[in-house]
């Protein structure tokens, strides 16, 4: 059943000008690399000269995601992006206003970061498709991507991810779909749930990172039943024992039950809460022509100090 999210925030003329003001502000004084930790710190601080009504909205939604575990703003100013780039790897490397706009975004919920081992680490990375990885279960591919908590596989794992469209799909495929643990968790049996709370449970990583593995073994629930997190990855979490299999085959049929879906147009910014949110996407059909759909994604991590010892120097990155 696909519904639209309850609510879509809308955000005031003055806003968009505002924010459009601060993001060109952050392009200007940008060096060469979108990476740059000096200009990852000015997005930080340029936080707080965005307009009120956007920061309200974001650090409501850090506090408490609501129903739908999703913020979708719209109108942002992405400016006429060039071709859809379509290799495997892609990453914006160089500072863009689409670029500042999602590091200021995610220096709402918390601190923008990246894998090493994903895209080589780059903080704003592409979602295109690419010709020959149409079946992926990943950024490149344009079969439908079924539902994941991203990188489940990983103890820091991010804590929102953010997906900023550049360009929507001409013929409205590739849909955004969610589906938030409060709309799940309440349509599971008792048993099911309890069953999700062991640690039962294994996720091998994602075809996007370049070293593979599986995590340790985890539960899919955690936390208080009353407002559980959820940790699972469709295509790459297999259950341990008869029990987890069977709980995992009932939490499939109730996410593609409960799930919201929305097309994503240029300019609207999806903040996903990757602790109680599943993601996905419809398929679509590219032609590689320099048209295709394109998001530009960014993970923002609500508590960096949870990961210091994977990221040398302090930095940005996790390097495992």
């Amino acid at each position: 059943m696909t519904r639209p999210a309850t609510e879509t925030p809308v955000l005031t003329g003055d806003d968009r000008t505002g924010l459009r003001w601060v993001a060109r502000s952050l392009v200007d004084r940008a060096g060469t690399r979108v990476d740059d930790p000096a200009w990852v710190a000015a997005a930080r601080r340029s936080w707080e000269d965005l307009p009120g009504g956007v920061r309200a909205l974001v650090r409501e939604f850090r506090r408490h995601s609501g129903p739908d575990g999703r913020l979708l703003l719209t109108g942002l100013p992405v400016g006429d992006p060039p071709p859809t780039p379509a290799v495997t790897g892609s990453a914006q490397l160089t500072p863009t206003l689409p670029a500042a706009l999602l590091l200021l975004v995610a220096s709402g919920p918390g601190d923008p970061g990246a894998f090493a081992a994903e895209k080589s680490g780059a903080l704003v990375q592409d979602v295109v498709p690419v010709p020959g990885e149409e079946e992926v279960q990943g950024n490149v591919g344009s079969v439908e991507l079924t539902f994941h908590t991203e990188n489940a596989f990983h103890p820091h794992r991010p804590d929102h991810v953010l997906l900023l469209c550049l360009r929507g799909d001409r013929d409205d495929g590739g849909e955004l779909r969610t589906c938030c643990a409060r709309k799940i968790v309440p349509d599971l049996t008792e048993r099911t749930r309890e069953a999700l709370y062991r640690r039962e449970f294994a996720t091998a990583a994602p075809p996007s990172f370049t070293e593979g593995g599986t995590g340790s073994a985890h539960a899919v629930l955690t936390g208080d039943p009353e407002d559980p997190d959820l940790c699972f990855d469709e295509a790459a979490t297999t259950g341990l024992t008869d029990q987890a299999r069977d709980a995992l085959a009932e939490l499939r049929v109730v996410a593609h039950r409960r799930y919201d879906a929305v097309r994503l147009r240029p300019g609207d910014l999806a903040v996903v809460d990757n602790r109680v949110t599943l993601h996905g996407r419809s398929a679509f059909t590219p032609r590689y022509d320099g048209e295709d759909r394109w998001l530009q994604r960014t993970f923002a991590f609500t508590d960096l100090r949870r990961s210091r010892d994977h990221r040398p120097g302090d930095g940005s990155v996790l390097a495992k």
